[in-house]
């Protein structure tokens, strides 16, 4: 129905129950389309509300609330999956209706997908170097291999021929970015530790970036063949970290191996298919259009964009419409880790797709589409919807003053943390006294990472997809980490005390975390003539000796070093007889400070904002 809104103006209002689905990054027009209204109608409601927009900006969820509940509506932000599948439906592709469509006759074994992680020199490559060319398929002249990102490798085991896919990254912090973008690609973890050298830090960031993918981890321990090698040490360090042997009565394969004497390779594969085949259940239907996630992607001065797609479910055909993320194309042409042509390629096949128009992200998911034409479409439209997600987005991730605002909303029930120091024992006195700490039931505190050194782009990742807090102690940022932060909205907190920390946690999970204010000098003037107003009170005629003079500040007035008036506010400022919102260092203004008259030549007036403390 029709009713007049605030200035008049006639917009369709809602009952105070009607749901208006809104994706990330909509703007006026979107919501006007969904009420049927005029978008300037409603322009016009947002700037009786205190609000500024154009019909075609992009709007946060704030702000759509604010209109919303003022005409009767109740907003309700798609998420970023939700919006894609919605974008989908249009195009009449439905990717849940497919799923439930598939019985078990439908369903045929795939091959696992399998990472292989650890410290680094620990001997990641020589261990991928010694698996491919164990590989039997892999004897071509020369062993000339094509790097794609990932290759497929055949093995004999329980008397069938099985495949097994590797992904080959470099190590938890692509298996990281890629779960930051919602890509569960992996089905099994290879920790690999160094016999010789024991459990470092590294090994625990990969354990602990597996762990929170809840995926199955096989353990390599490699170097078995050097000196002073100790594998039973490395058995052992690892049962800390909730990784127990099968010899120790635990469910986690160790086995030991050395990639540079090419010791131990056939056992860790059959260690991985049999972990495959005891705790996971790896089928896939080939019988459909193509479904999968670009591993990586570049461009390549002869080919253009080139991607390294995995497929999880269907199979894809050269001459397919593929859109993976916001590119698209058809596949002119598909190769294998060998350089070999390839025609077609089923679950879990590792490939490298000729014929995208742009590059993909590492991440993305891809899917076939009917035609070209609809992979352009849909390739567009998640492009726009992209852009506009961004211009909406002051994105900041949960802090631990909005913790307790989103645990009322039912967000969150966990507070992830992640604990860096200088020292292992500081870190370890942390976390327990942190684990100690007790709220009730309703909340639950969780370490996800704990580790020694500078804050990194690793713990940055991990706290972005696991949406957790990273706590400092007595360390700072590694370099060019901070912009990272900020760019995904990360709450990083550092600390010198450990109680601070404590306090600031228990406060923070007892709702109680308030922001620190603390008074910044903005600049100062010195008085050189006083002009009498009857209309201003008195003007100071002053030059700016430092920073700069804003209107509307806090101001005081000092005389021979002693405050003789504060909490004053400069309520006019004048470059000669025109007004100024600021005046600079150097230059002369005329300041009048409302009601407060008593000003002489040679007094110095200071300005003053409060800003939030940053807790050190």
């Amino acid at each position: 129905m029709q009713a007049p809104s605030l200035g008049g103006v006639q917009v369709p209002r809602g009952n105070g129950s009607t749901v208006i689905r809104l994706r990330h990054g909509s703007s006026l027009n979107d919501f006007a389309d969904k009420i049927d209204a005029n978008p300037a109608s409603l322009v016009t409601v947002l700037f009786h509300l205190g609000e500024m927009a154009t019909a075609t900006q992009s709007l946060d969820e704030d702000t759509f609330g604010t209109l919303a509940t003022e005409l009767g509506y109740v907003v309700e932000m798609v998420s970023a999956e939700e919006e894609d599948r919605e974008l989908l439906g249009a195009f009449d592709i439905d990717l849940d209706a497919e799923l439930e469509g598939e019985g078990d006759e439908d369903l045929f074994p795939r091959p696992p997908v399998v990472t292989v992680m650890g410290h680094v020199d620990h001997g990641k490559t020589k261990l991928l170097d010694a698996i491919r060319s164990t590989d039997v398929v892999a004897g071509e002249a020369g062993g000339i291999t094509q790097h794609i990102g990932a290759y497929q490798v055949r093995t004999e085991h329980e008397g069938q021929d099985r495949a097994i896919t590797f992904i080959d990254t470099p190590g938890h912090e692509a298996f990281t970015a890629m779960r930051a973008r919602g890509a569960q690609v992996t089905d099994i973890a290879i920790l690999v530790v160094a016999a010789d050298d024991g459990v470092m830090p590294q090994t625990i960031e990969a354990l602990n970036h597996a762990q929170a993918a809840n995926v199955p981890i096989v353990v390599a321990v490699n170097k078995v063949d050097k000196e002073g090698a100790n594998p039973a040490k490395i058995r052992q360090q690892l049962t800390e970290y909730n990784l127990v042997a099968e010899e120790y009565g635990g469910d986690t394969m160790f086995v030991d191996v050395s990639a540079k004497q090419r010791m131990g390779i056939d056992e860790l594969l059959e260690a991985v298919l049999l972990t495959a085949d005891a705790a996971l259940d790896l089928r896939a239907n080939p019988d459909k259009d193509a479904r999968g996630v670009a591993i990586e992607a570049n461009l390549d001065k002869g080919r253009g964009a080139v991607a390294t797609v995995l497929v999880q479910s269907g199979t894809l055909h050269v001459g397919d419409a593929i859109v993976a993320g916001t590119a698209h194309g058809r596949v002119r042409a598909m190769f294998d880790e060998h350089g070999a042509n390839v025609t077609e390629a089923g679950p879990a096949r590792p490939v490298l797709v000729l014929g995208l128009a742009s590059v993909p992200s590492a991440g993305d998911t891809f899917l076939v589409a009917p035609d070209e034409r609809t992979a352009r479409q849909i390739a567009e439209k998640r492009e726009a919807a992209e852009r506009a997600a961004l211009l909406a987005k002051r994105r900041k991730r949960i802090s631990l003053e909005d913790f307790t605002q989103a645990l009322q909303q039912g967000k969150v029930e966990t507070l992830n943390l992640v604990l860096k120091g200088d020292v292992s024992g500081a870190v370890e006195a942390l976390e327990d006294a942190l684990l100690k700490i007790d709220v009730g039931d309703e909340v639950d505190l969780r370490v996800i990472h704990r580790g020694v050194g500078a804050i990194t782009q690793n713990d940055v990742n991990l706290a972005t997809v696991d949406n957790a807090i990273i706590i400092g102690f007595n360390v700072k940022y590694a370099e060019r980490v901070e912009d990272l932060a900020e760019r995904e909205g990360v709450d990083v907190r550092f600390y010198s005390v450990i109680y601070q920390a404590i306090d600031d946690v228990e406060a923070a999970l007892k709702g109680m975390l308030k922001p620190e204010y603390e008074e910044v000098q903005l600049g100062s003037a010195e008085v050189r003539e006083v002009f009498r107003s009857s209309k201003f009170g008195n003007i100071a005629g002053s030059i700016v000796r430092s920073g700069e003079i804003r209107r509307n500040t806090k101001a005081r007035v000092l005389r021979n070093g002693a405050v003789i008036g504060d909490n004053l506010t400069v309520e006019s400022l004048k470059r000669f007889k025109d007004d100024a919102t600021e005046v600079r260092e150097g230059f002369e203004c005329g300041i009048g400070l409302g009601s407060y008259n008593d000003v002489t030549v040679g007094d110095i007036i200071e300005t003053w904002e409060m800003r939030e403390k940053p807790r050190s």
